[in-house]
């Protein structure tokens, strides 16, 4: 018992002096707690006080819908709590398998397997698939569950440079390798800035090579009916393999996805050590994922609302004279430049009853500070015209516009 009491008060000191570095250097994120559902509108501790929020990635207003709550309890009402098992001992119902029919047919792809989240269908694709004969090209700036990913696999792991079409070419050019897969973020989280599909998708082509695409940031809103980026860039059906999450837009709860041709998800199922290692998802959370497909199928009209809010933002804020990133997607990067200047801007908007969040080093490059505004289908317009006054108040106060 001595030793082990010397062993942790080292551990609690040297874990102490990186967290006083990380408060020094500005960067220690520090968590708000919400004491209301996840909506537009919020309460966090130590207030009453109902504010907008313009952080999450509820991009579809689907995460306290009470038609989908109301289904949900159905189904943990009839099918129990969770499984305790893995899929294929005993943890596997018909709703899971009526969940990943319905992706399938939203995607119009052939199959889907379903994952305890999108960072574990990340870290279960490229190593089960891709060996030492193999090669995977991935643009320098995709999300860190895809990084995490490919550094477990045993392929050659190559770099190109963020939608660097000229970079790609030559590294699929000069590549010898058995599989090759081209691997990109649909959307980029912290810019809202698109991958080149069409044209990666042609490389491929041109290449023989595979396309795998993390749809996060765009499934179920991005696209004209919320098919996502290859929708968005006219190559629907011709990106080999999707992964995707039903933690943002389709409800915001829990569970990510692979979907693509039947012989890989069947493999995948065989194969993929978070599928075979993980609990099952929860019947409620199947319910969740269920019911917004079921709405997503029948209708756009919430992708179609989220884009004419988006558009909305983007041309007052930009009318204004705010330098905002990316393109015509509901991330919307307010580009401030400084990290101090992001996290006291933010700060101020909090007290106009606006939630947003400042984004620095290391999450984004040195000197690239800004606020990351997220969209939903649930702003009003008067919401969105209301976060819009205040940005121009606080951005006048602090010099940021005229």
């Amino acid at each position: 018992r001595h030793y082990s009491v010397a062993a942790q008060s080292q551990l609690r000191e040297l874990l102490g002096q990186q967290l006083s570095a990380i408060k020094e250097a500005g960067t220690f994120k520090a968590e708000r707690i919400i004491t209301s559902s996840q909506s537009t509108q919020i309460t966090v501790q130590g207030s009453e006080q109902r504010i907008l929020n313009f952080c999450a990635n509820n991009y579809l207003g689907l995460a306290n819908n009470p038609e989908i709550i109301a289904y949900s309890q159905q189904l943990l009402e009839r099918y129990g709590a969770g499984l305790s098992s893995v899929r294929f001992i005993c943890g596997t119902q018909d709703i899971h398998k009526q969940l990943e029919q319905k992706i399938a047919q939203f995607h119009g792809r052939e199959d889907t397997i379903l994952y305890a989240s999108c960072f574990d269908a990340n870290a279960g694709i490229f190593e089960a698939i891709l060996t030492p004969e193999d090669a995977v090209f991935s643009d320098e700036l995709n999300h860190a569950s895809i990084i995490d990913g490919i550094r477990l696999c045993k392929a050659k792991k190559q770099r190109y440079k963020h939608r660097d079409l000229a970079d790609l070419e030559q590294q699929l050019r000069s590549s010898d390798a058995r599989l090759k897969l081209i691997a990109t973020d649909g959307v980029f989280s912290m810019d809202g800035n698109i991958a080149p599909l069409a044209r990666i998708v042609e490389l491929a082509k041109k290449y023989n090579s595979l396309v795998f695409v993390d749809e996060c940031h765009a499934t179920g809103f991005f696209g004209a009916t919320g098919r996502g980026t290859e929708e968005y860039d006219q190559v629907m059906g011709q990106v080999d393999i999707i992964n995707s999450t039903l933690g943002k837009a389709l409800g915001g709860a829990s569970g990510g996805y692979t979907t693509g041709p039947a012989e890989l998800i069947s493999f995948l199922r065989q194969k993929s050590r978070p599928y075979l290692f993980s609990n099952t998802l929860p019947p409620a959370v199947v319910g969740v994922g269920l019911k917004v497909m079921d709405m997503l199928l029948s209708s756009s009209e919430l992708s179609q609302r989220v884009q004419s809010n988006t558009q909305r933002f983007r041309e007052a804020m930009t009318k204004a004279g705010f330098t905002i990133a990316g393109e015509n997607h509901p991330i919307c990067p307010v580009m401030l430049g400084d990290a101090r200047l992001a996290s006291n801007f933010a700060d101020q908007m909090l007290t106009r009853g606006i939630y947003v969040i400042g984004f620095s080093y290391p999450v984004v490059p040195q000197g690239k500070a800004r606020i990351r505004v997220q969209i939903s289908a649930a702003h009003t317009e008067e919401e969105i015209d209301r976060a819009v006054q205040a940005f121009i108040e606080v951005g006048r106060g602090l010099k940021v516009i005229n």
